[in-house]
């Protein structure tokens, strides 16, 4: 097992971060929202977007542990762009699982920047049932990541996962007010018929897994960012004619912030190296949802303290990551929501050993 980067996804960060680093200003922040078409135009052009996916997409194929890469940069900029949704989550799935003409249709323009594409996995469920020659999907599910623009979403059910357009009949899309991510919308469905075509047999797991994965590389940066602010607070904030980060219940906080970092850095990257190597994962991958969730709380909070009264002006840089952070611990579910997960991962594991023994 080994986490050391090589040179491909050395390069591929920091081509992220030069980009970032260009276009992502306070003003163009503010103005952006939830989403920078222009930003997304250019990661497009630069073949960030396509890199990481298969070759049959247009990719690259350096796979999921560059898509790591670009997550972790993008979070440490809090980048207003669907990259996690739409290339790392639905692209990659249907990259892998989808037909030649789901491909072509839909992730080979994702990788070019053309098309946005999400996957609804949370909050709500909807179902399908055969009728005659159709599927007939009903249901709701809500903070759907980048619904209000995406042009298609990947939606799991009881029979599979079905490629629904917000034009589809039957179909309402309507914005929800969200702080953080990539904005998010209400996926109604009332009745919606499609044909087979439309349907992906499998790819819920690789869905699920990718979006865990994703948001625990986020997260990284997420924390890793907002520790190096803090810390850059604490040695030029002087106070009682010292910097606050000479005081030893400061550099605890900030001791005990790195540590947390270092968890969720080192947890994604076990389970991105799994998940890359066709490997099982759920145990992994419910370990770094734990810490990338209660590590996240706790460095947004330390960030926030140490920052004082600036860490609760909703205009300082830091509001951002503390949004971020916050953002990707309630999508993941909570640590709780982890542990559970993580239990009954590990009590399948050894039920199947004992059965095997």
């Amino acid at each position: 097992m080994d986490f050391v980067q090589t040179e491909e996804h050395r390069e591929l960060a920091a081509l992220t971060r030069e980009i970032l680093a260009d276009r992502l200003t306070a003003e163009r922040l503010r103005a952006a929202g939830a989403f920078d078409r222009a930003l997304w135009d250019d990661l497009a052009r630069a073949g960030v977007l396509s890199a990481g996916l298969p070759a049959t997409v247009g990719g690259d194929g350096l796979g999921v542990l560059a898509q790591c890469a670009v997550l972790i940069e993008l979070g440490r900029a809090v980048a207003p762009v669907p990259y996690l949704s739409s290339i790392v989550t639905a692209a990659a799935t249907l990259a892998e699982s989808g037909t030649d003409a789901q491909r072509e249709r839909w992730a080979t323009p994702a990788a070019r920047g053309e098309l946005v594409l999400t996957a609804a996995l949370s909050g709500g469920s909807v179902e399908a049932r055969r009728s005659a020659d159709r599927w007939v999907l009903s249901g709701a599910l809500s903070a759907v990541p980048a619904a209000p623009y995406a042009d298609m979403v990947l939606v799991p059910t009881n029979a599979g996962v079905f490629l629904v357009l917000p034009g589809d009949d039957g179909v309402l899309v309507e914005q929800q007010r969200i702080s953080g991510g990539e904005g998010a919308g209400l996926l109604e469905l009332s009745e919606v018929a499609l044909a087979d075509d439309r349907l992906l047999p499998q790819g819920a797991d690789q869905l699920r897994r990718r979006a865990i994965l994703g948001l625990c590389a986020a997260q990284v940066g997420v924390t890793e960012r907002a520790l190096e602010l803090t810390a850059e607070h604490a040695r030029n904030r002087i106070q009682f004619e010292r910097p606050i980060g000479a005081f030893q219940a400061v550099r605890q906080r900030l001791a005990d912030a790195h540590i947390d970092t270092e968890a969720v850095r080192l947890t994604m990257w076990q389970a991105a190296w799994r998940l890359s190597a066709g490997l099982p994962c759920d145990a992994e991958l419910g370990t770094a949802k734990f810490w990338a969730a209660e590590a996240g709380h706790r460095v947004a909070h330390t960030a926030v303290h140490i920052h004082g009264g600036m860490g609760v002006d909703i205009d300082h840089p830091l509001h951002r990551y503390y949004l971020a952070a916050t953002h990707n611990e309630f999508h993941l579910g909570g640590a709780t929501a982890a542990l559970l997960s993580l239990d009954a991962s590990l009590t399948d594991a050894l039920d199947a050993s004992l059965a095997n023994a």
